[in-house]
């Protein structure tokens, strides 16, 4: 893209224009950049921090279904459809399931992924008896023919191509971090403080796991992977507290797991933290991840995390194929001249992926989108 390009009316499709999600920040922090660019932004969903994106045009889009998730996907949809038709734009592009973008962004598995982990008759029964499911796979049917599609991971891609033989026009852009908000120097300014309130004991090793699924996130294998002289600072809201509670005492871990719920801003927590670990099952991205290796942390994560793509092993970071591997790499984060190193590699390769760098590759793409589009219609004309 060069700067004497025309600048672009875009519009954005998402249900929420909050800090609320990663889907939700990705969406706000492109569009808020897209602005800031000069380009025209026309947001189309149901609710909007307009704090956020000073300058946008908000198209609200009718809450319905609220309470069925794929009835509210399908009327999501077809709402936005409607409030397009008779409008032109450069680029119509959409976060969420639908099918009138010019480019869609895929920020987890698809459906049909999701339907793999069933077997026999609950596999029969799931695929061809399930009226909720076959109303997202006509859905995402439909989504996967837009002109381009942006996997935020390798992992999303190869889900794409596995289970529906897409290759063409499938980029990969992952999301960004705030670079100077989530800052070593930061960290280094308020890691006493922050160590102080959790009880952190003197050269005690403090393991981070941010995430509000904890059984798909490997809670259930990171917790007996902790050892001596570590403690595990769970920040998330995640099913079953009960059963890790449990798990804390049955591993003779208790005073030693803490578990802080949902935090309104969780840089306190890698304030305190020397390592940030994932163990996920199964992970498309893995924002916490980037948001502490921008702080000068490394991390620790299974190659089934999208951002395991990301770490070079044993420079920026340690990537473990199981959870059988997660205890040694831990053992191995207990040296604290290995930690800076990772650490300082860690910050150069989070430096890559600001929200400026992830916005600038949607802009280019965007060109390229709103170029096509002119030859075609075009071509048409002629």
């Amino acid at each position: 893209m060069t700067e004497t390009a025309g600048k672009l009316t875009i519009a954005v499709l998402a249900k929420s224009f909050r800090r609320t999600g990663g889907m939700e920040r990705y969406a706000v922090e492109v569009a808020r950049r897209m602005l800031e660019r000069g380009h025209r932004v026309d947001l189309y969903g149901r609710e909007v921090d307009r704090d956020l994106l000073p300058g946008a045009n908000f198209v609200e889009v009718s809450s319905r279904f609220r309470y069925s998730s794929v009835g509210s996907a399908l009327a999501f949809a077809r709402e936005t459809a409607r409030l397009l038709q008779g409008r032109r734009y450069d680029v119509v592009h959409s976060h969420e399931r639908g099918y009138c973008q010019d480019v869609l962004t895929m920020h987890c598995f698809s459906h049909r992924c999701g339907l793999g982990k069933y077997t026999g008759l609950r596999r029969i029964d799931q695929l061809y008896f399930s009226p909720r499911n076959a109303l997202y796979l006509w859905l995402e049917r439909r989504q996967m023919r837009s002109p381009w599609l942006v996997a935020v991971s390798e992992r999303i891609r190869e889900d794409i191509r596995c289970h529906y033989g897409r290759e063409e026009q499938v980029a990969v852009i992952p999301p960004g971090v705030d670079t100077q908000w989530f800052a070593p120097s930061w960290v280094a300014a308020n890691r006493h403080q922050a160590r102080v309130r959790l009880g952190c004991g003197e050269g005690e090793v403090v393991v981070l796991f941010v995430g509000s699924e904890f059984r798909r996130k490997g809670l259930d294998q990171l917790i007996p992977a902790v050892g001596d002289r570590m403690r595990l600072v769970v920040v998330g809201s995640g099913e079953r507290l009960e059963h890790y509670q449990r798990l804390v005492r049955e591993c003779g871990l208790d005073g030693r797991v803490h578990f802080a719920g949902l935090a309104s801003d969780v840089r306190s927590y890698y304030g305190a933290a020397d390592v940030v670990a994932l163990p996920s099952l199964s992970e498309a991205f893995g924002m916490s991840v980037l948001e502490a290796m921008s702080c000068g942390i490394p991390a620790v994560v299974t190659a089934n995390a999208g951002v395991a793509a990301l770490i070079d092993h044993g420079a920026n970071g340690l990537v473990v194929r199981d959870a059988t591997e997660l205890k040694g790499a831990l053992a191995t984060c207990m040296d604290p001249v290995l930690r800076r190193r990772m650490g300082e590699k860690a910050r150069e390769t989070a430096l890559a992926f600001s929200w400026d760098a992830v916005a600038l590759a949607h802009e280019e793409l965007y060109y390229r989108i709103a170029a096509d589009k002119a030859r075609r219609d075009s071509g048409m004309a002629g």
